[in-house]
């Protein structure tokens, strides 16, 4: 147990540089989605464009497909809500333009919603989509305009259009040339990545997650490793 006091230098790198491109301010909220081919392939496209956490209300949360999700749920948070008013009302705390996915007489494309601003999309249900309560709370509907027969993207794909078009306008607006998550956050995701085994002990102890250096080392005093080095 001891000996796990550092990382490589090469996973502290990669993790540090995914980091610095994580962008908090650009989120989902997934309304009682139930399929977990669907979750799963949400995660992942979240994780690709830097999102560091989703939301989602949910009666029964579905099982990640690690096939789909391929590891991506493990750098992307979830904070559920009991229902769409509160997690519509965590997210306005937090200064977020709310949009759903809705097709109404006053939706926009979703291509002329700017996304540089914190911004929160709602998803709604694979075969009902967004409720009215969802719909009410939100700022704006949005649309990706289709001109086929179905009028309706899978919620999977509508989810990776919108979050790209999201990454562009940041990119080009500079916004993942600098670290935009607070050091706090990056140093628990640091120690959740890069030391599982300790976080498992400092979990089921209910110990505080260390500091970790600049060099990848844990920082901490003798009295916190002698809490986790004692045996129950």
């Amino acid at each position: 147990m001891s000996a796990e006091i550092f990382m490589t230098p090469e996973r502290y790198a990669r993790i540090r540089h995914f980091l610095s491109l994580r962008q908090p301010s650009l989120t989902l909220c997934l309304e009682q989605l139930n399929k977990p081919h669907n979750v799963s392939a949400i995660v992942r496209s979240c994780d690709a464009v830097g999102v560091n956490e989703i939301h989602a209300v949910w009666n029964e949360k579905p099982h990640i497909r690690k096939s789909t999700a391929m590891g991506s749920e493990n750098w992307v948070y979830t904070k559920e809500h009991a229902n769409i008013e509160d997690a519509v009302s965590h997210l306005k705390t937090k200064n977020m333009q709310i949009l759903v996915t809705n097709l109404s007489d006053n939706a926009v494309d979703f291509r002329e919603i700017n996304y540089t601003l914190p911004t929160a999309i709602i998803l709604g249900q694979e075969k009902h989509g967004a409720t009215q309560e969802a719909v009410s709370a939100a700022d704006q509907d949005i649309i990706i305009p289709m001109v086929g027969m179905v009028q309706s993207l899978n919620v999977s794909v509508a989810a990776a259009l919108i979050l790209y078009e999201a990454q562009r306008q940041r990119q080009l607006a500079g916004m993942y040339n600098s670290q935009q998550l607070p050091e706090q956050a990056c140093q628990k995701m640091l120690f959740e990545a890069g030391f599982p085994r300790l976080r498992e002990v400092c979990d089921r102890k209910g110990l505080p997650y260390p500091h970790i250096d600049n060099k990848g080392y844990i920082d901490a005093d003798d009295k916190w490793w002698q809490q986790v080095q004692l045996t129950k």
